[in-house]
């Protein structure tokens, strides 16, 4: 479905045209949706991995200048950066990151948005608030979240009801939902949250197909339903997300009848991944662009190497170029067998914010990071914070090197923790490739009992 026109994108010195709009995602056609047969939203999902790169640069070189030109945030953060200089991976990686961890802080200094929108409030379509406060801009264009391809993936389909029970209130997810059906031609019930006997009477008389919202909601229903003997054998598919889908869930939501499909979606960036029926890790949305990096730092990771989630999004009114997330996960190799080419990643895998408090002080995994940074030596680290017979904080250094250990290193490696921490630290040597791959930089095994 075509979103509402937009201003003519920022000049990029020497950049050419590349066949679509620079925000090319949003400019769908509704003729895909006129056939349930369907396998794929768009063409957009099977393109050659290069030419997706290619045309996603394209579209990222004008998104900075578009940033650096009308968010005055950005245009500070981005100071001294040539937009046309952006081809490809590794020159983006150069550029700074935003975390949304920062994100209260600096909208407490400069509301409502610290200055990253590139459109003032008046010409937005809705604001939201999220808890901490945090808030979240909305443009006019349909669909503005991009939830319709995550809807299509998990079998949507146009003149189909969905029985919508994310939140319209404060929080963006019950739009995202609410705008992504109807961009597919769907018909929508805000059920909302709560209130879980009139979810089931409503379910009961109005028959929907689909069903949204959190994965542990849609079973409470169900098992009221149960309670109540209402027929709720209307509903055959869901998409869920805020929350974790266990494999025992599925099954059980499954074993229902209801074929259960999970996406991943932020206020701040609208969806960033979703599951297609081949249920083989998530497929990175064609909106966003993803880079997986060592908490605590912008640097991009191995692939298949656990680390937090970097978004860049395409998403002209909020140009957010290297959104940290705070959100760990894994790039999959390959494609995915349904046929959409884009990469893959496992999925949420926890918080890249592991900031643990040792002896009344704070410590961070960017300080791990600089304490690798100063040794070449260290090729992967992970800081272990336990009580000794004490139980007294106790902080070892964990770190896998280049060639054998010796006391000389170790010896200087806690000095460069006790001079980045403020801390006492202990020294270990690990055998290569024994340190967990899961995105954890710093590990608090203390219990307190």
């Amino acid at each position: 479905m075509k979103g509402d026109p937009l201003p003519s994108p920022p000049p990029v010195a020497g950049e050419g045209e590349v066949g679509e709009p620079w925000y090319f995602p949003f400019t769908l056609d509704p003729s895909p949706f006129t056939e349930f047969e369907m396998e794929h939203f768009d063409s957009l999902e099977t393109r050659d991995p290069q030419r997706r790169e290619a045309q996603q640069f394209a579209a990222i070189r004008k998104q900075i200048a578009n940033a650096q030109r009308h968010a005055p945030y950005f245009a500070r953060a981005l100071a001294g950066v040539n937009a046309a200089d952006i081809k490809d991976r590794a020159a983006l990686a150069k550029l700074p990151v935003t975390r949304k961890s920062d994100l209260i802080d600096l909208q407490k200094a400069q509301p409502p948005f610290a200055g990253m929108t590139a459109l003032p409030v008046s010409e937005l379509g809705r604001v939201f608030m999220s808890p901490g406060p945090m808030f979240d801009p909305e443009g006019k264009r349909a669909d503005y979240w991009r939830l319709a391809r995550a809807m299509f993936a998990a079998g949507f389909r146009r003149g189909e009801l969905v029985h919508n029970t994310f939140s319209y209130h404060f929080t963006p997810a019950g739009f995202m939902a609410d705008m992504g059906a109807h961009a597919l031609g769907c018909t929508v019930f805000p059920g909302g949250t709560g209130q879980t006997e009139m979810q089931v009477a409503a379910i009961a008389s109005l028959r929907p197909q689909c069903y949204i919202g959190t994965p542990s909601f849609l079973r409470i229903i169900l098992e009221k339903g149960d309670e109540l003997n209402a027929d709720l054998s209307s509903l055959r598919k869901a998409l869920v997300s805020a929350e974790a889908l266990p494999a025992s869930l599925r099954t059980w939501l499954n074993g229902r009848g209801v074929s259960t499909q999970q996406c991943y979606a932020i206020a701040d960036l609208g969806l960033v991944a979703y599951e297609s029926p081949a249920q083989e890790g998530m497929i990175v949305d064609e909106g966003v662009v993803i880079e997986i990096v060592r908490p605590g730092t912008g640097e991009p990771v191995a692939p298949g190497e656990v680390g937090e989630v970097v978004v860049t999004t395409l998403t002209p009114e909020y140009p957010l170029p290297r959104f940290a997330t705070g959100d760990l996960s894994a790039a999959l190799a390959g494609a995915s067998p349904c046929g959409r080419t884009n990469m893959r990643i496992k999925g949420w895998m926890g918080r890249a914010d592991q900031t643990a408090k040792v002896k009344g002080m704070f410590v961070k995994p960017s300080q791990m990071a600089e304490v690798a940074k100063r040794h070449s030596e260290i090729r992967k680290y992970r800081l272990i914070i336990d009580h000794d017979d004490r139980k007294t904080d106790r902080m070892t250094f964990n770190c896998e090197i280049a060639g054998a250990g010796n006391d000389a290193l170790a010896q200087k490696i806690a000095a460069t923790v006790r001079e980045v921490c403020n801390l006492r630290g202990d020294v270990a040597f690990k055998p290569a490739g024994s340190l967990p791959n899961d995105g954890k930089v710093i590990d608090d095994v203390r219990k307190y009992d």
